[in-house]
């Protein structure tokens, strides 16, 4: 059987080590060699299984007309735009999107523990002050103990951070419209309606919605308006999320704080207002899977185009 890489050449070694070639190579004819888009594929004809990432062009009509022999797609990142159609031809489609939450997911507790004790802003206090810090009598609002973290979107890493945040103890109230009550109760949440509500009684609100016309700007200036005094925004998820512009007002006034893994655009611009706010923690989409986290990818998408070709039922499908 046929394989083929379509994605970013330069990410192939980070994604597939030695044994993830080897899984492949016992089951598949498959060089290493990774193209971005289908037309420079070699022989697509012969190509029945695609391993496709970052930085591939999504197939359009004429390319699957092209990979006329193509059986599965296995995206090592995630969903990708030409899905529906991909599906529509009777393609299997896998993704290795549950891997990608885990150091997301990581990523966003670490950024939630040090918010809430203000060490970032402690951080740069200390070092613009030099001298000594009276925790108690300068931070004594700070901490997880009793606070309440609002999450919004119950996605796959929002759930991860939900269990992660009840590990610690943590309150934590949802908003995610398509949350049904019995999964609330099973995540042991509180499922709250209105964003601006949530907002309101969250110590930090850490965003993990997907990005889809209805939710963009869903952080709007009256949800920002409702955050009390001293709480973050921590968002991992995607800068469009976020009213932006609102954004910026609201953290020059230095009632809020914001953690903030994306922008819009990402990156932003030199100059921008984010880069230079005391009150910003700005890290350049450092949340997802990076470096040696990529392997996780490589390991679980090898995996499923191995069960693929034996025969074996998905593990990760996309449903589309």
């Amino acid at each position: 059987m046929r394989a083929a890489l379509l994605m970013d050449p330069h990410l192939v070694d980070f994604v597939f080590g030695e044994e993830e070639r080897r899984a492949l190579t016992e089951v598949f004819d498959i060089g290493f060699t990774a193209v971005n888009a289908v037309h420079d594929l070699a022989e697509p004809e012969r190509v029945e299984v695609l391993l496709m990432g970052w930085g591939a062009v999504a197939p359009t009509d004429a390319d699957l007309d092209r990979l006329s022999r193509l059986r599965a797609i296995v995206h090592w990142g995630g969903g990708f735009g030409s899905a529906g159609d991909v599906a529509a031809r009777g393609i299997a489609l896998s993704s290795a999107k549950a891997a990608n939450a885990v150091p997301v997911a990581e990523f966003t507790l670490a950024m939630i523990t040090l918010a809430a004790k203000d060490v970032f802003w402690a951080s740069r206090q200390y070092t613009l002050e030099q001298r000594y810090i009276d925790r108690e009598r300068e931070y004594g609002h700070t901490g997880l103990a009793g606070a309440t973290v609002g999450v919004v979107g119950a996605s796959t890493i929002g759930e991860l951070v939900i269990a992660g945040l009840h590990d610690q103890g943590v309150d934590v109230a949802v908003h995610d419209p398509t949350l049904s009550a019995a999964r609330a109760i099973a995540l042991g949440v509180e499922r709250v309606d209105d964003l601006e509500a949530l907002a309101a009684r969250s110590r930090i609100l850490t965003i993990h919605a997907p990005d889809l016309p209805q939710t963009r700007g869903m952080v709007s200036a009256a949800v920002l308006a409702a955050l009390p005094d001293g709480a973050t925004l921590v968002n991992t998820a995607r800068g469009a999320l976020v009213d932006q512009e609102s954004l910026v007002a609201e953290l020059g006034s230095g009632r809020i704080h914001a953690v903030l893994d994306v922008t819009e655009p990402d990156p932003l611009p030199p100059g921008h207002p984010l880069y230079a706010l005391p009150n910003v923690f700005l890290t350049p989409h450092l949340a997802g899977s990076m470096g040696t986290e990529l392997r996780r990818l490589g390991a679980v998408s090898a995996s499923e185009a191995v069960r693929f070709a034996n025969g074996d039922a998905l593990l990760h499908p996309i449903l589309i």
